[in-house]
């Protein structure tokens, strides 16, 4: 006997939705488009977020808004139009993640039935975390789990994705249960599906790569030292990963990308690693980004245009790129396996 058969309301009582369960997914986000505005205002709320950039705000926000803000959008526009979903008119990692949110759905769907339902949202832009929230909320979701697609945990991606996840529960009234899932940087299924992207792309290949590159997101080394778990968890995805594969440690690297500002970031560095391998004589590599659940400017600009450049420009000779996880099969059911384990006690 469900709770609305045991407690009926009077037959006065307004009808509202409730018992249902949402999972809310969640990735970094990304522009509503490429021109000059749209650009300012995205890049603007992430570069504003004090998780990804917490030098002071008096000596932050004026180099932001008068220097940063005035050229970057340009130049970012730029890279973005080269990647553009033009058919459906959103950037590929909305594209991307939202078919994950379908995906997830449907995986789940034969084992908890109609009582889940799936939502993705961005931490910047749109969909944004608070108007998802709220749709759950809408449609009778009293225990929502969120669902950061990070893999490994960092202050800039995981913790701020949660931080807005929280700050929009202060708006609501009534706030639902909440939990959140865990980084999932050693999850059995996550290094498999890693695995299996990589047996299947070397598969299509004539020529083995001479060395796998594992390119990561960077970050500054002093977050390191301040106690962010980030590079620790890349390290070990990375031995995971080479462990499944049976490889020595030449044979797959771990390296940083996307260093920005003065500061010394993680390394090595990604677009000088790779010229280094060109260098020395290692001319066949592939190139995969771990930290990323999507495919996004980082993959599908960075890596294929500058970093391949500086690769070929070294005298590298093949230069293979495999995709993210994506919306693929092995992905989904891990993210399905996590889902069900998180919401343990709920259903």
């Amino acid at each position: 006997m469900t709770q609305s058969e045991q407690h009926p309301a009077p037959v006065d009582h307004p009808s509202a939705p409730f018992g249902k369960i949402g999972v809310l997914i969640g990735n970094l986000g990304t522009p509503d488009a490429t021109d000059y505005w749209s650009m300012r205002r995205y890049l603007n709320e992430f570069l504003s977020d004090r998780r990804v950039i917490d030098y002071a705000r008096w000596k932050w926000q004026p180099l932001l808004q008068l220097i940063i803000l005035s050229k970057r959008p340009f130049t970012s526009g730029a890279a973005y139009r080269s990647v553009w979903n033009t058919e459906r008119n959103e950037g590929p990692l909305l594209t991307i993640t939202r078919e994950q949110s379908d995906g997830l759905s449907a995986a789940l769907k034969p084992v908890l039935g109609d009582n889940v339902i799936v939502e993705y949202c961005m931490r910047y832009g749109n969909p944004s975390t608070e108007d998802k929230l709220k749709a759950l909320i809408a449609q009778g979701c009293q225990k929502i789990l969120f669902f950061p697609l990070y893999p490994q945990y960092a202050g800039a991606t995981s913790a701020t994705a949660n931080d807005h996840f929280f700050a929009a529960l202060m708006q609501e009234k009534w706030q639902p249960a909440v939990r959140t899932t865990p980084a999932y940087y050693d999850h059995p299924l996550y290094i498999e599906a890693l695995a299996t992207s990589v047996e299947t792309a070397y598969a299509g290949l004539e020529v083995k790569p001479d060395v796998l590159v594992a390119s990561y997101h960077g970050m500054p080394q002093r977050y390191l030292t301040e106690g962010d778990p980030y590079y620790c968890q890349c390290v070990k995805t990375s031995r995971l990963l080479r462990a499944r594969l049976g490889w020595g440690d030449a044979e797959l690297v771990t390296t940083f990308q996307s260093k920005f500002g003065p500061e010394e970031w993680l390394q090595p560095y990604t677009v000088e690693e790779v010229a280094r391998l060109a260098q020395n004589g290692r001319k066949k590599i592939a190139v995969m980004a771990p930290a990323f659940s999507a495919d996004c400017l980082e993959t599908l600009e960075e890596i294929q245009e500058e970093i391949r450049d500086a690769f070929m420009n070294a005298g590298g000779e093949e230069f293979t790129y495999i995709p993210c996880l994506n919306s693929g099969e092995s992905h989904i059911a891990m993210m399905a396996d996590i889902v069900t384990n998180e919401l343990k006690g709920w259903v």
